[in-house]
């Protein structure tokens, strides 16, 4: 079959090749991948990783093959696993959700992993009638982040340097900087670098700052006794919980078959221009979500 394997001497580290067809396992399910999504820390680390191994981990396509506890054959799925980015996606059947006919799959393959992480990070703590800020709230995670936190009905401020759109995704403040916000009681972070900083200086007594993102690319410095404070405690953690997504995965496909959460795909093409979708991705030229097509 062919795939996105990596490969240091090519644009973005990433090129179509031929390898092995996925075989699944055991409890495992077969897709015909349709769509294939992009995230920003897949594209970043892809040079880390081992010449020739199929890359990405969000797809969407159609059962070829079943096995119990998961979709029927030739239903049509999201899927989130290792190894995505190719014809064929050999993924545990807890990984995989059915989409409603009312949902395309190329919107449905923008939800996997950027929605999940935006809904599991917002379950950390209680969200109704509280302040919620979103950092990177332009991004693939942050405007999934700002759309789940206002149908928590939590009070979201977003923050972003490109700032279109966000209010009509939910935003009750759209801002550039922190500078004379008012405390918050939740904090998810895209950016990391000085930016952490800044969202912790904000941060009420009792609320936490999750970690899912680092966007910028820089370092971020605590001085001394800066995460001192009275009262109760505040917390600075990592989240990327994605273990047996595939009910979480049918509750974002639900939202968008309810015209509740939209997909936000900033770019869309065929699979051969992963350079040029990587580039603009990497170079925050797209809103949203990039989605490739590869059949």
């Amino acid at each position: 079959m062919r795939a996105l394997v990596v490969d240091p001497e090519a644009p973005a580290n990433l090129r179509i090749g031929t390898v092995a067809s996925a075989e699944p396992q055991p409890g495992q399910v077969l897709v015909d991948v349709h769509h294939i999504s992009l995230n920003h820390g897949e594209i970043s680390f892809a040079a880390g990783r081992e010449p020739g191994t199929v890359h990405g981990y969000d797809a969407s396509g159609v059962i070829a093959r079943t096995a119990a506890g998961g979709p029927r054959l030739g239903a049509r799925v999201i899927a989130f696993g290792s190894g995505a980015w190719a014809e064929r996606l050999a993924v545990d059947a807890d990984a995989v959700a059915e989409i409603p006919d009312s949902v395309g799959l190329s919107d449905a393959a923008a939800l996997p992993m950027a929605g999940l992480t935006a809904l599991r990070t917002l379950r950390t703590a209680p969200i109704l009638g509280k302040r919620v800020l979103v950092t990177g709230a332009s991004g693939g995670v942050g405007r999934y982040a700002v759309q789940l936190a206002a149908i928590g009905g939590a009070h979201v401020i977003a923050r972003a340097t490109r700032t279109d759109g966000l209010a009509e995704l939910g935003a009750h403040e759209v801002v550039t900087d922190l500078d004379g916000i008012a405390p918050v009681d939740l904090v998810l972070d895209n950016v990391g670098g000085p930016g952490l900083r800044e969202a912790w200086d904000v941060l009420a007594p009792g609320g936490s700052v999750q970690n899912i993102g680092w966007t910028s690319g820089e370092p971020v410095e605590f001085p001394p006794y800066s995460l001192f404070a009275i009262g109760p405690s505040k917390s600075l953690n990592t989240f990327g919980d994605v273990a047996s997504p595939a009910a979480d995965l049918a509750a974002l496909a639900g939202f968008v078959a309810q015209g509740r959460l939209s997909p936000e795909i900033g770019w869309r093409g065929p699979w051969d221009r992963i350079a040029e979708a990587a580039d603009a991705l990497l170079g925050r030229e797209v809103r949203g979500k990039a989605v490739l097509e590869v059949r």
